[in-house]
């Protein structure tokens, strides 16, 4: 039975599909998907067309969204909207520190995961688009990582979709992680300058944080994070939104309180703190980060980490010997991480596994069918987006045949969610051939 529920102006219907865990086995084990489907109140018995929001990520639940807010007011007027849960996320069967144990131990664990990338999510969508539309194909919108999905929609069954659009998601068709990552701290570096540009206090603030856990040593937070200089400097994460600066700022400017025994990191900054840094809503994002980059016969081994090795400037220890300003980091994860973070702690050695893994399925991504590719299909890039190389997307725009791009820099990486109305009317222009 499915259960539907009004929100002011829409109605929501819960859709839970059963797909297989591996595809090349669809008479083996299965698990759960699920999906919201949104229709706009008014239209709620009509035969509207299908669209599909995969989220960023990787390992990110769809957004949990009011009503027709952010982007859904502009897709209610011409779709039916299903906000997908990709495998592993949210109602989907979950995939975490409390549930994987169930699977064995590390090696059963990493062999699982190995099955959550960006072709087995497409995949589950072509088994839910022929369920739900009949076989005619659908419009599919990927937010960042979503967009990595959509390209390898493109890739492996184009018969499945009828336009494809893309916000701050176009990844680069064969980049190794280390090439990705290379090509990220320098980008990093530039958020960075502008953020102490816009606050230069900050630059003597996060000094004195970083100078603190030097001297003192890692402080577990209250929620019990641990947090060490390296994962001070992970919240330049941050970065990379639309009000992240801002985020930042007033972070920093609540670090300290003064107790009986000096100064403390107060209770204030822990809380934020941890709520930036701990990955307990989305485990999977760090466990398969660098996954999602990971080519046939190449492990990935901690690229980032490696690749951090080639930019003394993000190291926090000569910074604070040379008085310079502390640079923070971005969008990267590291096998710290998972000794800081109480969700990821018991996930470390499948972590490990995974880091080391070799025999990743075919490319994620085809070049011969996407220079032939009939799909109408329109991408915002945002420029010197921290999360995605503007370079790499730019170079991918090229490769798909008819594929019309909108490079702006009027938001950050989360476009879509800050001024999605606009964002969605422009790309929609672009696939219908009206701008």
């Amino acid at each position: 039975m499915t259960l539907s529920n009004r929100q002011p102006g829409v109605v929501l219907t819960d859709r839970v599909f059963t797909v297989p865990l591996d595809h090349e086995r669809p008479d083996g084990e299965t698990i759960k998907v699920y999906g919201r489907e949104v229709v706009a109140a008014g239209k709620a018995g009509e035969n509207l067309p299908w669209l599909v929001y995969l989220e960023g990520g990787p390992g990110c639940q769809a957004r949990r969204l009011i009503g027709a807010q952010a982007w859904l007011e502009r897709a209610l007027e011409d779709f039916r909207v299903l906000l997908l849960d990709q495998r592993g996320t949210g109602r989907s069967t979950p995939a975490n520190r409390q549930t994987l144990p169930l699977r064995g131990g590390p090696r059963e664990q990493a062999d699982y995961l190995a099955h959550f990338r960006a072709d087995a999510i497409v995949r589950d969508c072509e088994l839910i688009r022929r369920e739900l539309t009949g076989g005619a194909p659908w419009t599919v919108l990927g937010q960042s990582f979503g967009g990595f999905c959509a390209v390898n929609y493109l890739s492996t069954a184009p018969e499945g979709l009828a336009a494809v659009l893309i916000t701050g998601g176009l990844p680069s068709l064969g980049a190794t992680a280390d090439e990705v990552y290379r090509a990220g701290y320098p980008r990093v570096e530039r958020k960075v300058a502008a953020h102490y540009a816009r606050y230069p206090q900050d630059v003597a603030r996060a000094r004195a944080i970083a100078g603190h856990l030097a001297e003192q040593g890692p402080v577990t937070l209250n929620g019990g994070y641990r947090l060490s200089v390296e994962a001070f400097q992970s919240l330049g994460i941050l970065l990379g939104i639309g009000d992240g600066s801002h985020k930042l700022h007033y972070l920093l400017e609540n670090a300290f309180v003064r107790t009986p025994n000096g100064l403390a990191l107060s209770d204030t900054f822990q809380e934020e703190a941890q709520a930036a840094l701990s990955y307990a809503a989305r485990p999977l994002y760090a466990v398969l980060h660098e996954a999602i980059y990971a080519q046939p016969g190449l492990a990935t081994r901690w690229a980032a980490e490696r690749v951090r090795g080639e930019f003394p400037q993000f190291d926090a220890d000569k910074a604070l010997a040379d008085e310079a300003p502390l640079l923070f980091t971005g969008e990267s994860v590291h096998p710290w991480m998972f000794d800081a973070d109480p969700a990821l702690a018991p996930l470390r050695e499948t972590a490990d596994l995974l880091a080391a893994r070799t025999d990743w399925p075919g490319q994620l991504y085809a070049p011969e069918i996407l220079a032939r590719n009939e799909v109408p299909v329109a991408a915002v890039v945002y420029h010197d987006d921290m999360y995605v190389d503007t370079a790499h997307s730019l170079e991918t725009a090229r490769a798909v045949r008819g594929l019309r791009t909108w490079v702006t820099d009027e938001y950050e990486h989360d476009g879509v969610r800050a001024d999605g109305p606009r964002v969605l009317d422009r790309l929609l222009g672009l696939v219908r051939g009206e701008l």
